[in-house]
């Protein structure tokens, strides 16, 4: 696995690539968001470790752009910034994960194992999904039923690779803020159900009586192709 840590802090910097690298990742390293931009663009990585508060291009501005050039690889960012705005702006600028300064080594290396694991789940399912007599484009983000396009955000896309990888089974509610959120942004599983609600009025001919996303009482949703 290849690990990106774009951190402006030369010890802080140091101590990662170090820590990284006796887990057994190929590391590289980035003193700006400048030049990590530019390498993140040019080369291929499995996780980027992004630093917030960066002279010149902060990590927030960095996650942005990372995600309009359609760089897809999850991002973890490392920041001393711990208010709830300040992790909503960061996952809303297209970040996976989010831990606060400081932090112990333990708890890094978990999260960037816990990364890597849904990475591997989402690229097991692949560029295209079919459910029912609809496909999902994950590369384009687009669902198309009966020639109508619908767009898919990041988050419905998420929630249906996190369902396609256990078709058939019982995804809970708590487990799709966990995947697919990262952290437990929200107050209430509501949310959980709202984007449920918006997918089946994209996937399902009827969605008051949907037969792909089914509620499963009590526990999340299932998948049935």
């Amino acid at each position: 696995m290849r690990l990106l840590v774009i951190e402006d802090e030369a010890p802080m910097r140091t101590a990662l690539v170090e820590t990284l690298k006796a887990e057994g990742y190929r590391v590289m390293a980035a003193a700006d968001g400048i030049s990590g931009l530019e390498l993140a663009c040019t080369e291929s990585f499995d996780l980027v470790l992004l630093d917030v508060m960066m002279p010149g291009l902060d990590g927030f501005a960095l996650c942005r752009d990372l995600r309009k050039r359609e760089r897809t690889m999850p991002v973890l960012m490392l920041t001393a910034k711990g208010q709830v705005d300040d992790r909503v702006e960061g996952l809303d600028s297209g970040a996976d994960d989010y831990l606060v300064k400081p932090f112990s080594l333990r708890e890094l290396l978990a999260r960037v194992r816990a990364l890597l694991r849904r990475k591997e789940r989402q690229d097991s399912v692949g560029s295209e999904l079919v459910i029912g007599s609809a496909t999902v484009d994950f590369e384009k983000r687009v669902i198309t039923r009966g020639g109508t396009r619908h767009e898919i955000s990041e988050k419905e896309a998420g929630m249906l690779r996190l369902l396609a990888t256990h078709a058939g089974e019982t995804v809970s509610r708590e487990k799709f803020l966990d995947v697919v959120w990262g952290y437990h942004a929200y107050p209430s599983t509501r949310t959980v159900d709202n984007f449920i609600a918006a997918l089946r009025g994209k996937l399902e001919e009827d969605p008051s009586r949907p037969r792909h996303l089914v509620t499963v009482r009590g526990s999340g949703y299932r998948l049935e192709p």
